[in-house]
């Protein structure tokens, strides 16, 4: 009985020296706060990090971290409930458990160039504006 008494005695001495792992506690603070005005159904961020794909019932919202704004909204079916982004920065997929459906979605970037006060050719209101910047040197 006194060597199972000095056996206990001998771990509590033991374990009472050994560093104690702690409860660790984690601070948070909300960095943005989004006001979609739609029911997420899922998120995605871009492939570079500077864009987070929003998905709601019948768009993907595209929100620019740099910017802190959605920039721009793109239709899908309402029936898509998930959204994957792919390795490349402007390929995503979108899909639907309910339907059984997967689209691979590719986005581009369209770049107003305001024309007014420079020369041009052709009509104003042309879907395509081709800038020529040139230098002799």
């Amino acid at each position: 009985m006194k060597k199972k008494i000095l056996a206990l005695m001998f771990l509590l001495a033991v374990s009472a020296s050994l560093p104690q792992a702690g409860r660790a506690e984690v601070e948070w603070k909300v960095l943005q706060n989004i006001d979609l005005k739609a029911r997420p159904l899922d998120v995605a961020p871009s492939a570079d990090g500077q864009r987070l794909f929003i998905l709601s019932p019948g768009e993907i919202l595209i929100y620019s971290l740099p910017e802190g704004r959605i920039t721009d909204r793109v239709t899908v079916d309402s029936s898509f409930d998930r959204i994957v982004p792919l390795s490349r920065t402007d390929v995503l997929t979108v899909s639907s458990s309910t339907k059984k459906n997967l689209q691979v979605v590719m986005l581009e970037n369209i770049y107003k160039i305001d024309v007014s006060g420079l020369p041009y050719q052709g009509p104003k209101d042309a879907p395509v504006t081709i800038a020529v910047f040139d230098d002799y040197q």
